[in-house]
Order: structure tokens, then sequence, then C-alpha cells
């Protein structure tokens, strides 16, 4: 088997791996969030009638973290240093510069789509103009790979703003049940509203559960971008000060 192949199927196992730890951790805060959200209320309701209570609410609620972590999941395959700066391609590169070829370690760089390919390219194909330039074409490139990057990682936010949303709507679908059975009923008792009421706040709750999880976890990846593309970049100026470049640019 090649190592390409190799790469792959290890790069496959370690991507299902992480989907099956990611919806077990998911299920399992879930659980422990609805458990502790009966026991405070008195133990009186189970997660599942909880969820019941939800109505079709709920359902968009699953829909969006089912949305959610699969985002997650695919930003935390996708956003690490293996695949942003792969260490066959950086040793190529290094080698190339090593011997002094910058023709080879650009033909290396631009023909790999990664984030340290990309920056790379942008600062190898202005060699001809100086060291000066090859670090402001490289920070140019590296400025716009990192707002692809974090265009990636909004869609977290975008789902820790939306679900609070969700949350409210089924608050404002629990409060129209409630007075709707004010109005069909002469003398409605509190078990009465309680159906309407129940489904308001668990809304409530869980909207706000999710945005809280969502939320944190695009902070978490923004940061990582942050530390993952400022490594990269860091390792591209130290291979460029191996070139003859820098040291034109210097005397």
């Amino acid at each position: 088997m090649t190592p390409e192949k190799l790469e792959l199927e290890r790069d496959m196992k370690n991507r299902f791996g992480t989907v099956m730890f990611g919806l077990a951790t998911f299920a399992a805060l879930a659980s422990f969030a609805g458990t502790a959200f009966g026991q405070e209320h008195g133990g009186g309701k189970t997660m599942m009638q909880l969820f019941e209570a939800t109505g079709w609410v709920g359902w968009l609620m699953v829909a969006t973290s089912v949305t959610g972590t699969i985002v997650l999941i695919q930003n935390l395959l996708e956003i690490r240093m293996e695949k942003l700066a792969p260490p066959g391609v950086t040793s190529q590169i290094e080698a190339a510069i090593n011997d002094g070829d910058l023709d080879r370690a650009l033909e290396v760089a631009l023909s790999e789509q990664c984030y340290f390919g990309q920056i790379m390219a942008g600062g190898l194909i202005m060699k001809e103009a100086g060291y000066e330039h090859v670090i402001n074409g490289m920070e140019q490139v590296s400025a716009e790979e990192t707002f692809k990057l974090n265009a990636k990682i909004s869609n977290l936010s975008l789902i820790g703003n939306v679900a609070p949303l969700i949350g409210l709507l089924g608050t404002v679908t629990g409060m129209i049940s409630s007075f709707q059975v004010i109005e069909t009923k002469a003398a409605p008792t509190p078990a009465d509203l309680a159906v309407g009421v129940y489904e308001s706040l668990v809304n409530t709750t869980l909207g706000l559960f999710l945005a809280i999880v969502f939320l944190t976890c695009f902070f978490f990846m923004k940061n990582r971008v942050t530390k993952l593309s400022l490594n990269a970049n860091l390792m591209a100026v130290e291979m460029l000060k191996n070139t003859r470049l820098y040291e034109k640019d210097r005397h």
C-alpha cells in the first residue's frame, strides 16, 4: 500500500473516531443537562417528557444541535497543524530552500492547497523583487488564508446566536398555548396552563444551553486559528531566513 493510501486510511479512521467521540460527548452533555434540569425541579418529569413539552420547536433545536456538532467536528478535523502545514510539504520546501533551489520550493508550494503551501507560494513568487517583498507577499496571502479559516468557524457563532432565538420562538408558542387554554376554558386549572408554561421554559433553557456550548466552541476555535496560523507564519519566516535573499537584504 502506498504512503498516500496509508495516510488517507489513517485520516478516515481518525475522522470516524472523532465523529463518534463528538456525538457521544454531545449525547452525554444533553443527558446530563436534562437529568439535572429534572432533578432541580423535583424530578417530576423525565428528560423525554421535558423534550416532548417543547413541541415542534424542540425538533428545530435537535436539528440545530446536530448541525452545530457536525460543523464543530469538521472544524476540529480540518483546522490542525497536520492539515495547515503537513510535515511532508514543509520538509520538501525546507529541503529545496536549504539547497538554494527557490524555483523548486515555489513549485512545491504552488502544488499544495494547504495553508503553509499558499503563504510560501505568496512569498516565493516575489523572490525576484527581494526579501522584503517576499515577506510582504507572504503576509498578504496569510491574511487572506486566515480570513478563510475564520469564515469556516463563523458558522459556530451563527448557530450559537440562532439557538436562543429558536428558544425564544418556543417561549412565544408556549405562551400562545397557555392563552388558548384560558380562552377555551372558563376556569382553567394550573395543570391546564402548565403545558404551555413547560413549553416556554424548556425551549428557553435549551436555547440558552446550545448558545453557551456553541459560542464557547466558536471562541475556542477562533483562538486555535490564531495560534496555528501564527505558528505556521513563524515557521515560514524562519525558512525564508535561510535563503540567499535574506543574506542579500542584510548586506
